[in-house]
């Protein structure tokens, strides 16, 4: 519940007064503190690769900390910020500041994404090494992350605009928390009942083109806000037979892959936007407290996992659905 809190009590420390103040139509440009860009960070870092959804817990955030306004942002000269500028058959859509701060806790993922190349460096080289024929463990290793990565990007692609219109909310947050909660307590019984039996001890080497699918597949369900990519990523590789601590960095380095892309696309969708908003300042704040987190988080987990497996989690996010449920739905 750390981070609920921590954003709770900045979220409770008060908003600028000038933000009180703004006309409801035209904001300025400036709408994010360095407070803000320091708690998004963290909670970016810290949740993006434990099973708990860290946009579950940014979507919770950012109401916290009134990030969720629709008042449409302007430059100093009062002229709009487009996040989709108008064409000869489409309107066009402002930049608002709930669009920003959509756009900018997917742009500090880059932070995060740093954070695990420096980690794994030793898997990347022999990912690269793959690539060149010099090391076959490694060619294995880039074509199941690639194989993984497929689905979950093509339904993302198809279904972006559905998905934020419709599952970026507090309810789908709780929803998914509580139905994630039940899954990983069945996927963490399961595999203590395959070790008991002597399964459950694969390396990430044995990985095979079908295992790397069916993990795939398990990553489009985590496009619901709340679920967890990391989540599904690591119950994929229990499915998998996969050790704990094989499943962990799977999970990371396919996490690796899949934020590489989303982050890159947001950036060009609307990252010139987004930092006429926000300013650079606080992009590169936020991914580098995202960085400092993450790494932390990620050399934390896996020893963790190993110890206590998923069950902590499990009570962590029915916890923090019955909080939320309480705190803003009832």
């Amino acid at each position: 519940m750390l981070i609920l809190l921590l954003a709770l009590v900045s979220g409770a420390a008060g908003q600028p007064a000038a933000r009180a103040a703004e006309p409801a139509s035209v904001a300025p440009a400036a709408e994010l503190s360095i407070r803000d860009a320091i708690v998004l960070g963290f909670i970016e870092g810290v949740t993006e690769f434990l099973p708990v959804s860290s946009t579950g817990h940014l979507i919770i955030a950012n109401q916290i900390l009134g990030l969720n306004s629709e008042s449409n942002l302007a430059d100093a000269a009062g002229r709009t910020i487009w996040y989709k500028r108008p064409t000869e058959k489409e309107p066009g859509v402002p930049m608002t500041v709930k669009l920003a701060a959509d756009a900018y806790v997917v742009i500090i993922q880059f932070g995060a994404i740093a954070a695990v190349a420096l980690l794994y460096w030793r898997a990347f080289r022999s990912m690269a090494r793959g690539l060149t024929g010099a090391d076959p463990a490694g060619l294995r290793l880039v074509k199941n992350l690639l194989i993984a990565f497929m689905p979950a990007a093509v339904v993302g692609l198809l279904f972006h605009d559905w998905i934020e219109r419709h599952l970026f909310s507090i309810g789908a947050v709780v929803a998914a928390q509580v139905a994630g909660a039940i899954f990983m307590l069945y996927a963490e019984r399961r595999q203590i009942q395959r070790a008991a039996k002597g399964g459950g001890r694969r390396q990430l080497a044995d990985l095979g083109p079908r295992d790397a699918a069916m993990i795939g597949a398990l990553q489009c369900v985590s496009l619901w806000p709340g679920t967890s990519r990391s989540m599904m990523a690591i119950v994929g590789g229990y499915f998998a037979d996969l050790e704990a601590r094989q499943a962990a960095e799977f999970s990371f380095l396919l996490g690796f892959v899949t934020l590489t892309a989303a982050t890159a696309y947001k950036s060009l969708q609307s990252g010139p936007a987004m930092i006429a908003a926000f300013g650079w300042s606080h992009v590169l704040l936020g991914a580098l407290v995202a960085a400092g987190a993450a790494a932390l988080a990620v050399r934390s987990f896996v020893g963790f996992l190993n110890k206590f497996g998923l069950g902590l989690f499990v009570v962590y996010r029915l916890i923090l659905a019955l909080v939320l449920a309480i705190w803003f739905l009832i």
